[in-house]
């Protein structure tokens, strides 16, 4: 197993699987330290502002997103008013790409997003390309027909069989078919970040 590929390494360095594969959690399991560092080395205090740009970019990974997408995230989350970071969980969590990724009809956000790039998924029976689509409730999302038989998504329908989704998607897996029965709340969303640091250190800037 490899553990100095760019990808491992930032999970590393963050502490936690950015990318939802198993094989990271086996990385972290084996090395849970940063790269470069022994399992004895000690780690220095990070500054606040440190400490911060790390959440950030923890959070902005999770979702695969670049920096000038998620600073559209924020500036909409701002705009939106209320709570900032809950309002930027919800945005995130309200991707195509992540509830493709949510419903267990992709093994990361990563494929998920060529999933959505490529045009495999319907909305309302209208096909959608763009990953950073934003469901909303009632919304039904579907595989194409032609899209269906193939052997990737039966794969992963097998290796999610006892998969639980979210309880804001009613997901059907025979018929490939995910309702968005509600908008995600912010305890929906992935927890391994404190969004709190991230609302700061863009507000600073």
């Amino acid at each position: 197993m490899k553990y100095t590929g760019p990808k491992a390494k930032r999970c590393r360095r963050q502490g936690v699987n950015l990318y939802g594969s198993d094989k990271y959690d086996r990385i972290l399991q084996r090395k849970p330290q940063l790269p470069g560092k022994g399992p004895r080395a000690r780690v220095g205090r990070q500054s606040e502002y440190a400490q911060q740009l790390k959440e950030k970019q923890k959070m902005r990974d999770i979702y695969g997103l670049h920096e000038r997408q998620f600073q559209r995230v924020y500036a909409r989350a701002v705009a939106a008013g209320g709570q900032t970071g809950d309002t930027m969980k919800q945005l995130l969590e309200r991707r195509l790409d992540n509830v493709i990724y949510r419903a267990g009809f992709a093994l990361t956000r990563l494929q998920a997003r060529q999933f959505a790039a490529h045009g495999l998924f319907l909305v309302n029976g209208v096909r959608v390309t763009s990953p950073s689509y934003l469901v909303r409730e009632g919304e039904q999302i579907t595989v194409r027909d032609r899209s269906k038989s193939s052997p990737v998504f039966s794969s992963i329908v097998a290796e999610h069989e006892k998969y639980m989704p979210p309880r804001w998607l009613k997901v059907q897996t025979g018929s490939m078919a995910i309702e968005v029965a509600a908008l995600p709340e912010a305890d929906d969303a992935e927890q391994a970040v404190d969004v709190r640091q991230v609302v700061e250190f863009y507000s600073r800037n």
